[in-house]
Parts: structure tokens; C-alpha cells; sequence
């Protein structure tokens, strides 16, 4: 259905700001290179006008923290079905950019930078070469769509395609203009589709077994001793990193691991994500307000009225866990660095049977 748009002055007799145009749609694009929140807060701007071969130019593209790639394509001048069939065509050329070809791009946009030494400054992680561009997303930056074009769009998203399309609109007040925006999809459906190509890899693909994985990151806003004492899992600090947390249903099974640590536990999720604001553990003096007990609880209320940046839990009911010291780990054991997927790849039926020799009380009490 169409996605439309409205900003009021705030008053006793609200008034509808006026719809307006940027001076030039070049001004957009410059927008998002200044500030790539305007698309996410997790995302990274490593080239413009990025040259494709004899398919076009690639507006902007982009990377996340996984090491996946975002194709940005602004509509211009463009039809509504021209911009989705280049972007098509976008992906099918980014999809084979190697390495080498990506820090080339870097450096070009960045006037001599390398994309390693960014990408650990930006995300506080080292850029794999084995996990770079393992799948990307599609996003197409539009003020509007035709119903068919949106049509098609999500056909795609239904079906496996990472693509999504950011409406906005610029509005006057006076002589200030400003920026609203809406997306199509959930972006967490588009992101969830991209990392399930990631946890396919270049390895054959094969039905999903059921079990979930799920990634307990970044030990300087979480602790894993209390997820295991007060039974959950949590993730925040960006929207990538928390959004994923919405495949989650109760009685679905989570295979936790800490990153560059190993696994640590097997549970069954007991609740759908919740935010810090609400979200309630069960302690030696009755029920508390997370936030208000765990040891990064002042960082998850400073956070807690941003929606992108806050703090999101899952209850699980642990079936078997263990402490980080004792986290098991394997040469050929599945890892992602996103918070929550669902692989679809040999190494991770491999992970999860391995992991059920040695964690020996993963069935307790499993829902039929």
C-alpha cells in the first residue's frame, strides 16, 4: 500500500507543514554520505558513484558491521520499474567484487584511506577478508512508488531478495526545509534475508534444521553471567544488531555463542523481544526492572527512549549452559556476526550435532 507522509506544527491549532523539494536531488545523496543515519546507524558509506561496468554507476554503497554490503540506488529521474530492474543489475555485479576491488573502492572515495583500518575504527572489529561481501541488501531511495513497483519489491523481500526501498519527503517551514522517512519493509526482514545468505556462505545449501543461531557479543555492554543467571539474551546499540532479535517466538531453540569465545549455552526462548524499558528479571527480592539490577543497566536507561539504540531482550529458559572460561569452541564450527539466523549450510548441522554430544541436556523439557 502507498506510504505517505505528514509533519504538523505542534500548537494549540496544528498546522501541516507543506511539501516541499530539495534544491537538487544530488543534495540527498550528499545528505547521506554526511550522515548515513539518515539510512541506518549502522551502516558505513565506502563509495560514490561507484562505477559498474557497462551496467551504469552505483549511487552509493555501503557496509555493515558483518562485513556484508548495502547497494544504495536514489531514484532521480529514473521510472519506478527502471530503478529496481538497475539495481537488480547492480547486485548481480556487486555480488562478484572481490576484496582487493573493495579497498580500490575505498581508497578512491575516501581520497586514500584503507577500508581495514576504517572498518576497525568505525565498528570496532577486524575486517575478515573471508567474511567480506558474503551478501548484500538492496535499497532504493525513493520519494515515491507506483502500487506494481511496490508490488514487485515485496514479491522479492517475500522471497528471499535483501531489497527494500526508504521513502522520503521534504518539508517547508519558513525558510528551514526537513527531511521525514519511511520504509516499505520492516528493515529487519530485509537484514534478516541478508544474513541468511551469509550463514549459507559458499557452502551448499540445505533445509534449515530448526535450531536457531544466536551471537551474545561485545562484553563492554552485556555480561553473560547474568543472561545465564536471569535467563536471556540481548542485543542492542544499533538497529543492526538488535532487529534480528525479532525472529525469536516462544519455544524456538538458541545455540548461543560469544564471539571469538565459543558456545555457552542451549535454552528455549519463553517471550518475544521486549525493550529495557519493560523488560522485567526475576530476582533473589522479586521481580526488577533489568535495568535496574544488571551492571550495564545506567548505559541501557541512558538509551532506553531510542528506539534504534536501546537495549533489546529475549527471555530463555537455559536447558544447559556454561561459563565463558569453559565456552566450547572447534576449528569448522559455525560463527555470524549477527545476533540472531537461521543457517541454512553443512557447517552448521555439523555445529549443532557436535554441540549436542557435549551440551547433554539440550532436550530438557522441549516442546513437542
Amino acid at each position: 500500500m502507498p506510504v505517505h507522509h505528514a509533519i504538523w506544527w505542534v500548537g494549540e491549532n496544528p498546522q501541516p507543514l507543506t511539501i516541499s523539494k530539495l534544491a537538487t536531488e544530488k543534495l540527498l545523496q550528499k545528505m547521506i554520505i554526511q550522515d548515513s543515519s539518515i539510512l541506518s546507524d549502522q551502516w558505513m558509506i565506502i563509495g560514490e558513484e561507484v562505477n559498474a561496468l557497462d551496467s551504469g554507476r552505483i549511487d552509493l554503497l555501503a557496509i555493515a558491521p558483518d562485513a556484508s554490503l548495502i547497494l544504495i540506488e536514489l531514484k532521480r529521474d529514473r521510472t519506478p520499474r527502471e530503478v529496481v530492474a538497475q539495481a537488480l543489475d547492480y547486485a548481480s555485479w556487486v555480488d562478484d567484487l572481490t576484496a582487493d576491488r573493495l579497498s580500490q573502492i575505498y581508497e578512491k572515495f575516501s581520497g586514500g584511506g584503507n577500508l581495514g583500518d576504517a572498518f576497525k575504527q568505525r565498528f570496532n572489529a577486524e575486517l575478515e577478508e573471508e567474511s567480506l561481501n558474503q551478501s548484500h541488501q538492496i535499497i532504493i531511495v525513493a520519494a515515491e512508488l507506483d502500487p506494481s513497483t511496490e508490488r514487485i519489491v515485496d514479491y522479492l523481500s517475500k522471497n528471499g531478495i535483501s531489497i527494500n526501498v526508504l521513502f522520503f519527503k521534504v518539508f517547508q517551514h519558513g525558510d528551514e526545509q526537513f527531511l521525514s522517512r519511511a520504509w516499505l519493509i520492516d528493515p529487519s526482514e530485509t537484514q534478516t534475508n541478508a544474513a541468511q545468505a551469509t550463514a549459507i556462505g559458499t557452502s551448499a545449501k540445505e533445509p534449515w534444521n530448526g535450531e536457531f543461531y544466536v551471537s551474545f557479543g561485545d562484553p563492554h555492554s552485556r555480561v553473560w553471567e547474568e543472561a545465564r543467571r536471569y535467563g536471556f539474551i540481548s542485543a542492542g546499540g544499533g538497529s543492526w544488531y538488535s532487529q534480528t532479535l525479532k525472529q525469536l517466538q516462544p519455544g524456538d531453540r538458541v545455540w548461543v555463542k560469544i564471539p571469538a569465545t565459543g558456545y555457552v549455552g542451549v535454552g528455549t526462548v519463553q517471550s518475544a523481544v521486549e525493550p529495557a524499558s519493560s523488560f522485567m528479571i526475576d530476582t533473589d527480592s522479586g521481580e526488577k526492572l533489568a535495568m535496574d539490577v544488571l551492571k550495564f543497566g545506567d548505559w541501557y536507561r541512558e538509551n532506553a527512549d531510542d528506539p534504534d539504540r536501546s537495549e533489546y531482550f529475549v527471555s530463555v529458559k537455559w536447558l544447559d549452559t556454561r561459563s565463558e572460561e569453559q565456552a566450547v569452541n572447534e576449528v569448522g564450527f559455525f560463527g555470524n556476526q549477527n545476533t540472531v539466523c537461521k543457517p541454512t549450510t553443512p557447517k552448521w548441522r555439523h555445529t549443532v550435532d557436535k554441540l549436542k554430544r557435549i551440551f547433554l541436556r539440550w532436550n530438557t523439557e522441549r516442546p513437542e
